[in-house]
């Protein structure tokens, strides 16, 4: 009887509290799981924080590129603001007078008022007036050339003065020089234009019909016209090549006659 008295009251009981050692058994995989855990947590949050301190796969040759590109963009950018572009190095600016005195350097045959007033984009009252100023200046200078009027232009020649050395440089080519025949020819048209074949040869008192042909060849004489009389004979006279090559401004600057007679 008192055996089974003692074995409800034992059933009945709580159980028993475990030993010691067994305790710390099993509360050691807590500790270590709860570690664990926060050291996770620790280390997300520092890459957190380096994340947001630090730049991402910056380096330094590339903020400098940028700052440059950037200065370079804001410097380009003035430019264009301001209508106009770095300024090159010149000596100084060209004025109206050394503009019109370059193209006359550079030109080989001779440019009227109205033609230069149109290059320089000024009036011909001012071509005029910078022409005799730069006359003067060489004057004055002592130069070798002058702006002269030629065939209705003008042209940048060297003085007469000067015509003994420039022959020794320049080589004048035999079939631009003119026969004595030639040069007669050439003389009684320019005075007597415009004129008929048979009007010079009865000057020269022989044909002058291969004489003429050459003249023309060279662009020194032209037909101007057909005679009013029976058959119609062509007319001929001088063209602007003629006053360019004998430095002429117009036929009314031709020698008198008694200038050409040979003194007694």
């Amino acid at each position: 009887m008192r055996e089974t008295l003692a074995e409800e009251q034992a059933e009945d009981a709580p159980p028993a509290a475990p030993a010691q050692g067994a305790l710390d058994t099993e509360a050691e995989p807590l500790a270590d799981d709860e570690a664990n855990r926060q050291a996770e947590e620790a280390i997300e949050v520092e890459f957190s924080v380096e994340g947001i301190g630090e730049p991402q796969d910056t380096k330094q040759g590339d903020v400098e590129d940028d700052a440059g590109q950037e200065a370079s963009d804001d410097t380009d950018t003035e430019v264009f603001e301001n209508g106009s572009q770095p300024a090159e190095d010149t000596e100084e600016t060209p004025t109206v007078e050394s503009v019109i005195e370059a193209i006359l350097f550079a030109s080989e045959e001779p440019l009227s008022d109205s033609r230069l007033a149109g290059i320089v984009e000024t009036t011909t009252k001012q071509v005029r007036d910078c022409i005799e100023s730069l006359n003067e200046k060489y004057e004055s200078n002592h130069n070798a050339f002058r702006i002269e009027q030629i065939a209705g232009g003008h042209q940048m020649l060297t003085l007469p003065a000067y015509n003994t050395w420039l022959k020794k440089m320049l080589k004048v080519r035999s079939d631009n020089k003119l026969s004595p025949a030639a040069m007669e020819t050439l003389a009684i048209i320019a005075y007597k234009q415009p004129v008929i074949r048979v009007d010079i040869e009865a000057i020269r008192g022989v044909a002058v019909g291969e004489v003429i042909r050459s003249l023309m060849y060279k662009g020194l004489v032209k037909i101007v016209g057909r005679a009013e009389i029976l058959g119609r004979p062509m007319l001929y006279g001088t063209t602007k090549k003629f006053l360019e090559v004998f430095g002429l401004n117009s036929l009314k600057d031709l020698p008198k006659a008694e200038e050409l007679k040979k003194p007694d």
